[in-house]
């Protein structure tokens, strides 16, 4: 049993799997932290309110998240642009709209539900989406995929 998980192991890693979907994990813990870090400096440090100083972690994050896709998750080899990031851009706001609209639609639908719950199942319904979204909108011609060329 521990041979086989080993062997698999190994497969998955061979395959690119464990660096695409790990990098694109890694792209959002670190696009949250960011976002949190950014939110936390304006609002203590900065003394901004909660409303201003977001849309400056959002903004921040979602290039993080855009970098570490762009060269961890899928392995682009072309050179950055202002077209790739306004695709992502628009991936990543869809995704939010997304997250949202779940997270509200299952609070009004069961409103004895933990909120904290809401949010941890929208967050993995807007996950796929933006997966999605950038996999085949933005990365698609240029993206490695698991087990692919460059994957």
């Amino acid at each position: 049993m521990i041979a086989d998980l080993m062997t698999r192991g190994r497969t998955a890693l061979a395959d690119g799997h464990v660096r695409h979907y790990g990098g694109f994990v890694l792209g959002g813990v670190a696009a949250f932290t960011t976002d949190a870090t950014i939110l936390a400096l304006l609002t203590r440090l900065g003394g901004l309110s909660p409303f201003l100083a977001r849309p400056f972690g959002l903004v921040c994050a979602m290039v993080v998240s855009w970098l570490i896709n762009r060269t961890v998750t899928f392995q682009t080899t072309t050179p950055p642009s202002l077209v790739e990031f306004s695709k992502f851009a628009g991936v990543s706001i869809t995704s939010q709209i997304v997250n949202y609209a779940v997270f509200a639609g299952l609070l009004l639908t069961f409103p004895v539900l933990a909120p904290e719950l809401a949010l941890f199942l929208a967050c993995f319904v807007s996950m796929f989406v933006s997966y999605a979204g950038f996999r085949f909108g933005v990365f698609g011609k240029s993206g490695a995929t698991p087990g692919g060329p460059g994957g």
